[in-house]
């Protein structure tokens, strides 16, 4: 396993980064399984274990807590806040007063005294940037958390944050964790270019495009909408949709592309993000142990630029076929209210 610095933190990281969304009743509710799966990743070399206060509830972060017992020492931990925590108000979001609250909370799932890297899981449009940046700061100071950054971020924000931390004398943002795939790469535009421009580390997540890079959706074949992340949202996999349609005709060019240079889809899919200057670690996600050999049995494949000049063509750079599961939309498009003017102020004349 190779290592690279995170951003400009000092701290090495696996290139490979052990996701942890699937450890808990959502995935894998065997702690005992969960935890052969995470000491088997640092065997082999990852040191990097991300995770997020709402994974199962909290049960992730148990998980892992109890899994680096006595290991705690040689891996960079990384966790998140941001989505709600329970019923009731204020349990939720980038306030000052539910960060505060909660990085305990995870401090305590996670048994450990400090958190490597706490991230801002989404953007929130109710807190003003300079109140998150604030406590953030105040918490690298207390030593709770060594550095923090933050997830599914538009350059946008990136960019106002940076120019907030430096106004008003605070830590900034040292990370960003976006959706990359080779599905999926509209952050090659704008996002990745402004991560290098800050000296940011990036964490990429989804490389398999929630299932579409496995093999497992194809072209010509039936696809069972009853079961997994299809009976969810049956409208993103069902092939009778021509953007589903045109995302088949896609993997099917891949799976050629795979075939010719002797790898798997998913190993050609998990090495693409790897290959990007911007982009320091890819996290993987496994549910079962066999998910995680299958993710680390083509980490030694590079891709040539004959390679990448093929998946350029098929996928041109910058283009999105696929809006990953959960990637955050700004009100703008949400909230038709914001894009909509009183009707009696609606014509020009």
């Amino acid at each position: 396993m190779r290592y690279r610095v995170l951003g400009r933190t000092g701290i090495e990281v696996s290139v490979h980064c052990l996701g942890t969304m699937m450890f808990g009743f959502v995935g894998n509710p065997d702690h005992d399984d969960c935890t052969r799966i995470i000491h088997a990743a640092l065997d082999q070399g990852i040191n990097f274990v991300d995770t997020a206060d709402m994974y199962s509830a909290g049960e992730s972060e148990t998980i892992v807590g109890k899994a680096l017992h006595g290991r705690r020492d040689d891996v960079v931990l990384a966790t998140k806040v941001h989505f709600p925590m329970g019923e009731g108000r204020n349990r939720g979001g980038n306030s000052r007063r539910w960060i505060i609250r909660e990085v305990e909370e995870s401090l305590r799932r996670l048994n450990t005294d400090w958190i490597d890297l706490y991230q801002v899981h989404r953007p929130d449009p109710t807190t003003d940037i300079e109140e998150t940046l604030s406590v953030l700061t105040d918490l690298v100071r207390q030593g709770k958390i060594r550095a923090f950054g933050c997830s599914t971020f538009p350059a946008e924000q990136i960019v106002e944050a940076h120019h907030v931390a430096e106004r008003r004398g605070l830590h900034r943002f040292r990370t960003e964790q976006p959706p990359y795939s080779l599905l999926a790469r509209g952050i090659e535009t704008d996002l990745l270019p402004v991560t290098q421009r800050y000296g940011m580390g990036v964490l990429t997540w989804s490389p398999l495009a929630s299932g579409f890079l496995t093999g497992r959706y194809r072209k010509g074949q039936p696809v069972d909408l009853t079961t997994g992340r299809a009976a969810l949202t049956p409208a993103r996999f069902d092939p009778a949709i021509e953007e589903n349609a045109r995302k088949l005709d896609v993997v099917e060019q891949l799976v050629e592309l795979a075939s010719e240079i002797g790898c798997t889809l998913p190993e050609l899919a998990l090495a693409f993000p790897v290959a990007h200057p911007a982009v320091t670690s890819v996290i993987i996600g496994p549910r079962t142990m066999e998910q995680l050999d299958a993710a680390l049995k083509g980490a030694a494949l590079t891709l040539d630029d004959a390679v990448l000049d093929r998946i350029d063509e098929i996928v041109p750079p910058g283009t999105n076929l696929y809006q990953a599961d959960g990637a955050w939309r700004p009100p703008a498009l949400t909230d038709p209210a914001l894009r909509r003017r009183p009707i009696a102020d609606r014509a020009a004349a």
